[in-house]
C-alpha cells in the first residue's frame, strides 16, 4: 500500500485558503478595536503586507516557496526589528491569526497542528518588554 504525504498547504485547500486565510487576518487587524496596538505597528497600507505575508504562508504550509524566490531568506526577526512588538502587539496578532484561521481552515484537527508553531514564532518576533 502506497500512502501519499500531502502538505498542510494542500490539506486546508492550498492556494485559495491561504488567500482567505490571509486576507481575513488582514481584515480582523484592520478592523477589530482589540487589534489596535498591532495594526499602530504595520504601514497605512496592508497590501504590501499582505502580499508578503501570503507569500510567507503559502511556502511555510508547504506550497510553493513564493516567498524564499522573490525576497530569499525570510529572516522575520531581523526584518520586524522596525517594529516595536511586546506582548500586547504579539497577542493581537495571535488573536487575529487564531481568529481568521478558524474562520478560513474547517477542519479542527489541521488548525491544532497549525497553532503551536504559529504561536512559537509570534512569541519569537517579539522584541521587547
Amino acid at each position: 500500500m502506497n500512502e501519499e504525504t500531502i502538505t498542510l498547504y494542500e490539506a486546508i485547500g492550498g492556494d485559495e485558503t491561504v488567500r482567505a486565510l490571509t486576507d481575513r487576518f488582514y481584515q480582523l487587524m484592520d478592523t477589530l478595536p482589540e487589534a489596535a496596538h498591532c495594526r499602530a505597528v504595520h504601514p497605512p497600507d496592508l497590501a504590501g503586507s499582505a502580499e508578503k505575508f501570503y507569500e510567507y504562508l503559502t511556502g511555510y504550509l508547504g506550497g510553493p516557496p513564493i516567498y524564499m524566490e522573490k525576497r530569499g531568506h525570510p529572516m522575520l526577526r531581523r526584518r520586524h526589528f522596525v517594529a516595536e512588538i511586546g506582548p500586547l502587539e504579539r497577542d493581537e496578532w495571535l488573536l487575529c491569526f487564531r481568529q481568521a484561521m478558524d474562520e478560513t481552515i474547517e477542519n479542527p484537527k489541521l488548525r491544532e497542528i497549525i497553532w503551536p508553531p504559529v504561536e512559537k514564532l509570534a512569541f519569537h518576533m517579539q522584541n521587547k518588554e
